[in-house]
C-alpha cells in the first residue's frame, strides 16, 4: 500500500490550515462573533466567512490550473485576496 508522501509544501498547507482554525477558535472565545450582512447573499459568522473564503479558494486554484499554464502563485494570490475580501466585507 503506497502512503502519501508529506512534501514541505503540503505540510505548510496544512499547518496554515491548522493555525487559521486554531486562531478562530481563540478569537471566538475573546470577542464571540455576532452574524452580520455583506455582500454574501446571507447573514454570517466570521467562521461561516472563513469556510466560505477557503471553499471559495479550492475553486479558484482548480479553475486555476484547468484553465492556464501559468504558476500556481498566481492562484494563490488571488485565493488570499479572495479570503480577505471573504472575511472583511463578507
Amino acid at each position: 500500500m503506497e502512503w502519501m508522501a508529506w512534501t514541505t509544501p503540503t505540510a505548510i498547507f496544512f499547518l496554515c490550515i491548522a493555525l487559521m482554525l486554531a486562531g478562530m477558535t481563540v478569537w471566538e472565545l475573546v470577542s464571540p462573533t455576532v452574524e452580520a450582512k455583506g455582500f454574501l447573499p446571507m447573514r454570517t459568522t466570521r467562521g461561516d466567512r472563513l469556510f466560505i473564503g477557503l471553499l471559495g479558494s479550492a475553486f479558484i486554484t482548480l479553475g486555476w490550473l484547468a484553465t492556464t499554464e501559468l504558476s500556481l502563485w498566481g492562484a494563490v494570490a488571488v485565493s488570499l485576496v479572495w479570503i480577505a475580501i471573504v472575511i472583511r466585507f463578507g
